[in-house]
């Protein structure tokens, strides 16, 4: 398969943050291109490397986002559980009350309802079990019943606290990423309206024009998947060629880069996790040169780019905004991993 090097220049990425510095950069180079300053007057390499620092940092921010609403979604379902064990248990315990209730009945039938028996019907289930020892009809057993049966509603319930906790924590962490990446996707438009405003031949060299159904489609060679799901995987990332670039999708009519990669796993029933992250751990690895259809190849040491190799040094991935699932070189950006799934 070769080296695979990456083609110069790309124009997708340098693996660099945005920083508060690239953003004044930006800023500036911005209201220049809006002015009368001619086009060919603008810095177009470091217009180029900004474009690509403001994608990889949107790219992070959606990572992380997919990241914590996955979380999210974890706990909803532990608080959950652990609701339905709080109802499971209360029911236990109503059920154990109405048994000792019917022996209050039975005494007052026979004379008269001690006194001690009204705790029986106290709204307060830790001052009755408290005080129960005193009641001459309960058995030891039955006391003994009733405190476990406490002792594991104060568990339960101290459970459902934390996890309702978490989850608010979650859920406030989710909404400041989702923050983030408004702040970044104003920062995309600046850059695009800055690229809008390069020459028609700078911005060709840096817009890397999606090749999905038209006549120059890659030759994909003759590599076969390594198996029957890898095949099925790829089969369902070529059915969404020309398909958008959308923030935190996983299909169909839309797909972030790991989104893509869960949704084509998924046509061929196997469960990836959500985050290029995770999906990097999903499988084996394999070395670039044994790369075969349907392995995932995973970008930036952060592993915050994911893509599918398809065979012939070339990738099948959602790239970034504005740009719709397409055939790339599999050396656009420097490699982190090959997994096969």
């Amino acid at each position: 398969m070769g080296s695979h090097r990456r083609p110069a220049p790309s124009g997708f990425d340098r693996g660099a943050c945005v920083t508060r510095l690239a953003v004044g950069v930006l800023s500036a180079a911005a209201a220049a291109a809006v002015g009368a300053v001619p086009a060919q007057a603008a810095p177009h390499d470091d217009t180029r490397a900004e474009v690509d620092r403001l994608f990889a940092a949107a790219e992070k921010a959606t990572e992380a986002y997919n990241e914590a609403d996955e979380r999210s979604d974890r706990l909803r379902g532990q608080v959950s559980r652990a609701q339905d064990r709080i109802a499971q248990q209360q029911d236990r315990i109503n059920t154990m009350r109405e048994a000792l209730g019917s022996l209050a009945g039975a005494q007052y039938r026979s004379g008269g309802l001690d006194p001690s028996l009204a705790l029986l019907f106290s709204d307060d289930p830790d001052d009755y079990l408290d005080k129960a020892s005193v009641l001459d009809r309960i058995t030891a057993h039955q006391a003994g019943q009733l405190r476990q049966l406490q002792e594991a509603m104060r568990e339960l319930t101290q459970e459902r606290e934390q996890a309702a906790g978490k989850l608010g924590e979650l859920e406030r962490s989710r909404k400041a990423v989702a923050a983030h990446k408004r702040s970044v996707e104003k920062k995309l438009a600046a850059a695009r309206n800055l690229l809008n405003s390069l020459p028609d031949a700078e911005r060709a060299a840096y817009d890397r024009a999606s090749r999905s159904g038209r006549g120059d489609m890659p030759d994909l060679g003759s590599d076969t998947p390594a198996s029957g799901r890898a095949a099925a995987a790829a089969a369902a990332a070529r059915s969404a060629l020309g398909r958008p670039y959308v923030w935190g999708a996983n299909g169909p009519g839309g797909f972030d880069c790991s989104g893509l990669m869960q949704w084509s796993y998924g046509q061929a029933g196997v469960a990836l996790p959500r985050t290029s992250q995770a999906q990097r751990a999903a499988g084996r690895q394999v070395p670039l040169s044994q790369a075969r259809p349907g392995d995932l190849v995973t970008y930036r040491n952060d592993a915050s780019h994911v893509a599918m190799y398809m065979g012939n040094g070339q990738v099948i991935h959602a790239p970034y905004p504005g740009a719709p699932v397409r055939y790339d070189p599999v050396g656009m950006m420097p490699v982190s991993g090959v997994t096969r799934v």
